[in-house]
């Protein structure tokens, strides 16, 4: 039996490698100016107005496979909600404020806004230049918790909600998976980008629904970062052991 097994991996293996080097020997020279799959993108890119072909590709040629990735990241950070959740032999401890340097604390309190900002323009722009919901989710989020450096954690705790932002990124992946919906009601294909009207190329109102759907991603990254680091600051911070009563 484990020979038979040994024999079917291995065909199998040999099948799956003569198709990779059937797929990479039919593939375009490398280092050429022209691509066939490039052109085709950047020519749907610009015929529906959204400038950042990426964009396009990520929110409309593609915009099926996002919803994976989206839907990856959700499932990853409500796997890691369930396995940090508090134990029964577990308590919370208040945190005790640390001593922070001045020129940490300066520096933090300082970049916090800058950061902040830059990640919702990120996100805003998103269909126009480089960057968009994943880059600029991460950054806000990112920016949140400079306070905790720059502070304490109480101070990051005030600020953070972790209600708001379970439910926002509930919000986020629902309000994808309704424009998707939203295009097969309206006769044409799930995510297709035909509902809005594409608008002034090179302008935030540009792209039809590109724009909204990178929106969802942004905000549903946003918060997904910050509600799994928040459980696993609760673990380092807050979570201890319950000593004998």
């Amino acid at each position: 039996m484990n020979r038979l097994r040994l024999w079917l991996l291995a065909t199998g293996g040999a099948g799956l490698a003569a198709l990779l080097v059937a797929a990479c020997l039919g593939l375009p020279s490398f280092g050429g100016r022209r691509h066939p799959y490039g052109d085709r993108a950047v020519h749907a890119s610009l015929g529906r107005h959204t400038a950042n072909t990426v964009a396009s590709v990520n929110f409309d040629q593609r915009a099926y496979d996002t919803l994976g990735e989206m839907s990856i990241l959700f499932a990853a950070v409500l796997g890691c909600v369930v396995l940090l959740r508090q134990a029964r032999d577990e308590r919370r401890a208040p945190p005790e404020p640390a001593e922070v340097a001045r020129p940490v604390r300066r520096y933090a309190l300082l970049v916090l806004p800058v950061a902040l900002v830059t990640g919702l323009y990120v996100v805003a722009h998103g269909q126009l230049s480089p960057g968009g919901g994943f880059q600029g989710g991460v950054v806000a989020a990112t920016a949140v918790h400079l306070l905790y450096l720059g502070a304490d954690y109480r101070a990051l705790e005030r600020v953070r909600p972790l209600g708001v932002h379970e439910t926002a990124d509930a919000v986020a992946v629902c309000a994808y998976l309704v424009l998707g919906l939203a295009g097969i009601l309206a006769g044409t294909a799930f995510l297709a980008n035909t509902l809005l009207p594409y608008g002034t190329f090179n302008t935030l109102s540009s792209g039809g629904t590109v724009p909204l759907l990178n929106a969802a991603i942004g905000m549903e990254v946003a918060s997904a970062v910050v509600v799994l680091l928040a459980h696993f600051l609760d673990q380092a911070v807050e979570i201890e052991e319950a000593g004998p009563t």
